[in-house]
């Protein structure tokens, strides 16, 4: 049988074939030609069309890259400036705890205030995190307001 009653046979066919992305199509549907002999129009066109659609995700995947970077750099301003109010805070008017009972961590968690400890009589303890604008807690930050709420919160002393 010759290569193009073959390719005549597959285009009036009803079997299908897979795609290397895991998808099925008709064989009667694709374009089907002998790769000794130069490409069909179609064939052309197509290729064609599957580059300018690759140099189409290629610039909107650099978009989508430069755009994150602007971001990480933004959001790392916001976090530094962040670290710095977070030293300023407790000196502001509406900060309600004492500022001697306070102390200063920074990581996980911005502040323990021990209430009560300038007058000798601890009456609690606080964990405070600062935040603003939308940000939200990190994961250590949740694992410790997690420990605090269940109870998992220990005195122990080391000699």
């Amino acid at each position: 049988m010759k290569i193009e009653e073959f390719i005549k046979d597959l285009n009036k066919c009803d079997l299908y074939a897979e795609c290397q992305c895991g998808g099925e199509f008709k064989l009667s549907k694709a374009i089907i030609f002998d790769g000794t002999k130069p490409f069909p129009k179609k064939a052309i066109v197509a290729k064609q069309e599957l580059l300018d659609s690759l140099k189409d995700d290629e610039e909107a995947l650099k978009k989508r890259k430069n755009l994150a970077t602007k971001k990480a750099r933004i959001t790392t301003k916001a976090v530094n400036v962040g670290k710095m109010l977070e030293k300023a805070l407790p000196t502001m008017k509406n900060f309600k705890w004492e500022l001697p009972d306070c102390r200063f961590l920074s990581d996980p968690i911005d502040l323990v205030v021990f209430n009560g400890l300038t007058k000798n009589k601890i009456e609690s303890i606080s964990f405070i995190e600062i935040k603003s604008g939308g940000a939200r807690l990190n994961a250590h930050q949740k694992a410790v307001r997690d420990a605090v709420e269940d109870n998992q919160v220990f005195f122990k002393v080391f000699k």
